[in-house]
């Protein structure tokens, strides 16, 4: 490593050493030891310690004595700093690759390697855990289990004894288990009826399957979800591209166990305030952070010295898990784990505690051992749901700090503009509140170049605004750029942005995916409408003549019509652009307002169906309210051939 024998360690003189060691290797075999490795390096430090090193060693059933396990770290560990780095790791692998070296250390690394299932795609390997294979597949099979037709369809119980055969990844093949589980993440996202499903003992078409996977994708947009690069073909085919599905359902467990983790859901999570904080610095934490913020607060509570600052190392050794459980149900959950030496029989005692309150959780022992990120978010954020341990709040101080104060119809246009905004694919970005994760002008300026792309000259943007002269730099630049796309700002500055005046922001969001959507839909209607910028009077012309020509008598007057509400008009221009996507028995006259909900949630999911992109919910088109309804028939607009 000291390449001038100056003896102190030169980070370019280490960069080097990698570099070259790197050079030994094809890119395939770079990847494979990089997962492999990441499967030692349980807390993510870049680095294998001796614990991991031994936890890794039983797992595999291969750790005899702590004098082997010790003379493996020496053959290893050439600085002697006592841990593994990633340049070491690679040069035990060039040894034994390339100069036949008998090493201890081989026989680990295929092992475990056979921990991580590989699945090739050309040039590149793609890989998974095996345990998150597992447990994803034991949560659906619970979250589903009183599922008559998946059980009648064989989707449930997936098969979990056999990892080879990749039970989840074979059956989502025809789309409704992924749907059926969607409904479970966000429920009454996906009308069923919309669904295709196989009839008397006959499987469903390819043609069909496709239809299932459009509604299943385009849900998923729907409720937030990140689908870049899958698509069809890759659920259908799930077991060629496992990392695939296994990244869409994650999400999908993600949502499902951290959407009520909020204020609006827990008001009482208020009483994780710390000294000099308002109630805005809580609405900025996303729902993790929000869970690290609750596990130290009984942490603190408990006059523990312990804390957590991530799902990985700080918990692998399940003291805190323990110390948590008996601070927020002592009656029931001991604290006798802290105890005990052996972190495995702690984990299992963790686990043990859980089931005592109830708690439907996934995670083995070994898991929590591992300090498997995703599995204890998971665990955690089930412990929270099941029993957050805070005292609730009265409605006088609900109603000191403002929490009381909701508008309904705001509170579901900045949801439709956050799953839109998200929906976009943008890497290293994720819009959990609307107000808060826009107030340094960034992410609007992102959005801002992904719906006219090239438009931000990012040299004037301040990329870390530290003061509030930066962000309001920022967001004056949004406000210029806006009047240059024809928005109508009259009134707005970028330091309203700053102060999170919802309306002004809503009112500017508005404007981007109004024309994001109405740019598209003149691309892809560009013989129809010729070019030309699409007005809301082309909209109700072209949908008029639509349902007219497919013989329907459903007419609209307007994108503001209230005759709308019904939803039959909807339905009758989704007939109009594929007659067999609907099915009339189960189209209503939309006279009650049960009626008319049942009408727009069969709409939404059979134009999810169609290929159509949609953010609004069922409520939306019943008040026919003119954003949401302008949005809609866009979409579908853009399905039409």
């Amino acid at each position: 490593f000291d390449h001038d024998s100056s003896g102190p360690l030169h980070i370019k003189g280490l960069h080097n050493n990698i570099t070259m060691a790197e050079s030994k290797f094809k890119p395939k075999d770079l990847t494979e030891f990089r997962k492999v490795f990441k499967t030692f390096d349980h807390d993510s430090s870049g680095t294998i310690d001796k614990k991991e090193m031994r936890d890794v060693l039983t797992k595999l059933k291969m750790y005899d004595s702590l004098g082997k396990l010790e003379d493996l770290m020496k053959e290893m560990d050439v600085n002697k700093d006592g841990v593994i780095s990633w340049e070491e790791f690679l040069q035990i692998m060039i040894e034994i690759k390339f100069a036949g070296r008998e090493s201890s250390f081989a026989k680990v690394y295929n092992k475990q390697k056979q921990t991580v299932i590989k699945v090739g795609k050309g040039q590149t390997v793609h890989s998974f855990a095996v345990e998150e294979m597992f447990a994803f597949s034991e949560h659906i099979n619970h979250c589903l289990k009183d599922d008559l037709e998946c059980k009648k369809f064989g989707l449930i119980p997936i098969n979990t004894v056999d990892e080879k055969k990749m039970g989840l990844c074979a059956n989502v093949r025809d789309g409704i288990l992924l749907a059926k589980f969607i409904n479970i993440a966000v429920p009454n996202t996906i009308d069923e009826r919309a669904l295709n499903k196989p009839k008397k003992g006959k499987s469903l078409s390819l043609f069909q399957i496709n239809e299932n996977m459009n509604i299943v994708i385009n849900s998923a947009k729907g409720i937030g979800i990140k689908v870049v690069n899958i698509g069809a073909t890759e659920l259908t085919d799930g077991v060629k591209h496992p990392h695939l599905v296994l990244g869409l359902i994650w999400q999908l467990v993600k949502l499902q166990l951290l959407n009520s983790i909020n204020l609006k859901s827990h008001p009482e999570l208020v009483r994780l305030l710390e000294e000099g904080e308002d109630l805005e610095d809580l609405l900025r934490l996303p729902p993790e952070q929000l869970l690290l913020r609750w596990f130290n607060y009984h942490l603190k509570n408990a006059e523990s010295s312990k804390r957590v600052k991530n799902f990985s190392g700080d918990i692998k050794d399940s003291e805190a898990y323990t110390i948590l459980l008996h601070q927020i149900a002592p009656g029931k959950c001991d604290n006798k784990g802290l105890d005990t030496k052996d972190t495995k029989k702690r984990a299992q005692m963790v686990l043990n505690n859980a089931k005592k309150l109830d708690v439907e959780s996934f995670i083995t022992a070994a898991d929590i051992c591992k300090g498997n990120p995703k599995l204890n978010l998971a665990f955690t954020a089930a412990i929270f749901n099941q029993c957050p341990g805070l005292d609730p709040m009265e409605e006088e101080e609900l109603e000191k700090i403002g929490l009381l104060e909701d508008d309904v119809g705001d509170s579901r246009e900045e949801r439709a503009f956050r799953m839109w905004m998200n929906s976009l694919g943008l890497e290293d970005f994720y819009i959990n509140n609307l107000f808060e994760d826009c107030a340094d002008g960034i992410n609007l300026l992102k959005v801002i170049d992904a719906v006219e792309p090239g438009i931000v000259y990012w040299k004037k943007v301040y990329m870390k605004p530290s003061n509030k002269f930066k962000m309001v730099a920022n967001q004056n630049y949004a406000v210029v750029l806006g009047k240059k796309l024809k928005f109508s700002l009259v009134g707005i500055a970028g330091e309203d942005f700053v102060n999170k005046n919802k309306k002004l922001l809503l009112a500017f969001v508005w404007q981007l995916m109004r024309h994001h959507t109405l740019k598209y839909l003149a691309k892809v209607q560009e013989k129809h409408f010729g070019g030309k910028k699409v007005t809301d009077e082309m909209m109700v012309k072209w949908a008029n003549g639509k349902v007219s020509s497919s013989g329907r008598k459903s007419r609209m007057r307007s994108l503001k019509h209230k005759g709308l509400s019904s939803g039959v008009f909807f339905l009758d221009l989704l007939y109009a652009i594929q007659p067999k996507v609907i099915d009339d028995q189960y189209v209503t006259e939309g006279k009650t307002e049960e009626d008319k909900l049942l009408n727009a949630r069969y709409a939404i999911s059979v134009s999810r169906k169609l290929g159509a992109v949609v953010f609004c919910i069922p409520e939306d088109l019943v008040e026919v309210r003119y954003k949401m309804v302008l949005t809609f028939v866009a979409s579908i607009m853009s399905c039409s051939s």
